[in-house]
């Protein structure tokens, strides 16, 4: 059952227009399960998604921070795409180049398995110091090994004394249930420090709203950030925000800033925009879904089989969305941490791209369009003749 409306954890503001739930989605897209028992049984929870009139925030009314656990088994790298990490490694250069951090400390909160923390100290000479209770020591090794030191936790206040130029969060605030307050623990820890830079990533609420990227809707985020929250955001917790940018084909929104005192607000055209989005989402939604089905069942007709690519949570939202068990067999992945396991609520076996011979699949199903040449190219090199649908 969908749980009462709760304040807007950005600005406090109790103005929310509810627009769209789900019922009973997997809890955790990237935790590995090593059966398909297991798999079918993973833990489920409600998403009620909320609209905040005054800051234009997006975040699920119904979550429950109690159904949440992060641990080694946690795995939602996408450094194994030449795509993602040729972006990553632009973005490393960005920080490094625009603010000088070179020889420097940087800290990477929600670090994960170490990449884009070892990317700033490689690329900068810089020393890095990492939080992240997923952290596995074994998946980083050589000389930037040297140079890490992580902290296997949740970054809090009680970490002040770890000091850095460079304070670097990638695709973590969407997961926290208290936003302002985690932000205001960062600003709390700088203190005088007001060359300090920082840097945070989320995903685009626009992105989903706005080009219909459906299946990014998941349980693990409790927060889905406009470029009018985000600024809202910090600005209202002690930054001043040097930018806001949409990043990776519009898919991220990155936010640049230093310790100030900026105001907050967001722009009466900024939540016109999304207003009208909130307000046209629920019939694209299930207009989007209503199509997938009708596709899956003329497959099924035909006796046809496909194959998702893409073994994060956007594959495994569009199969516990879809249901086309009888259609799809196996869910891809170049990720090798991830192949031999099964996907959470449906239970296809992730499988490496050499797999795919003997499948031979009448269509891969791509997730996410970034990665289209990346992955026909990949399909070409198999020799099969699969059509390659976009999710």
């Amino acid at each position: 059952m969908l749980s009462r409306k709760r304040p807007c954890p950005v600005c406090g503001a109790s103005k929310l227009q509810e627009f769209h739930h789900l019922l009973q989605i997997p809890v955790h897209c990237n935790l590995l399960y090593a059966s398909r028992e297991e798999a079918v049984e993973a833990p489920r929870g409600d998403l009620q998604l909320l609209f905040c009139q005054r800051c234009g925030h997006v975040f699920n009314g119904a979550y429950d921070p109690a159904l949440m656990e992060y641990t080694q088994a946690y795995e939602n790298s996408l450094h194994f795409s030449p795509r993602f990490q040729r972006y990553a490694e632009e973005l490393a250069d960005h920080l490094i180049d625009r603010y000088a951090i070179r020889q420097r400390t940087v800290i990477d909160i929600g670090c994960g398995k170490g990449d884009f923390l070892a990317l700033l100290c490689e690329r900068g000479e810089n020393r890095g110091i990492g939080f992240d209770p997923s952290f596995v020591p074994e998946y980083v090794s050589g000389p930037v090994r040297e140079k890490m030191t992580i902290v296997q936790d949740f970054y809090s206040a009680r970490y002040a004394d770890r000091q850095a130029e460079l304070i670097v969060c990638r695709h973590v605030l969407e997961h926290i249930p208290d936003p302002a307050a985690f932000v205001r623990d960062v600003r709390t820890s700088i203190g005088d420090a007001r060359s300090t830079v920082v840097f945070f990533e989320v995903p685009n609420v626009l992105y989903t709203l706005k080009d219909l990227g459906i299946w990014d809707l998941i349980y693990e985020h409790v927060s889905y950030f406009s470029p009018a929250s985000l600024s809202h955001l910090f600005r209202a917790e002690g930054f001043d925000v040097t930018g806001v940018q949409d990043l990776y084909g519009g898919q991220f929104l990155g936010i640049e800033g230093r310790p100030g005192s900026s105001a907050a607000s967001a722009t009466t055209q900024d939540l016109a925009l999304l207003a009208d989005l909130v307000q046209q989402f629920s019939g694209a939604y299930q207009t989007k879904v209503a199509e997938w089905i009708s596709r899956f069942e003329a497959m099924e007709a035909a006796g046809q089989r496909a194959v998702v690519w893409g073994g994060g949570s956007k594959g495994v939202t569009f199969l516990n969305t879809l249901r086309p068990d009888a259609v799809v067999t196996h869910m891809v992945d170049i990720n090798p941490r991830k192949q031999g396991m099964f996907v959470a609520g449906t239970g296809q076996p992730i499988v490496a791209p050499e797999e795919l011979r003997p499948v031979n699949p009448d269509a891969v199903i791509i997730m996410n369009p970034i990665y289209r040449t990346e992955i026909e190219a990949a399909v070409r090199e198999l020799g099969i003749s699969s059509e390659v649908l976009v999710g």
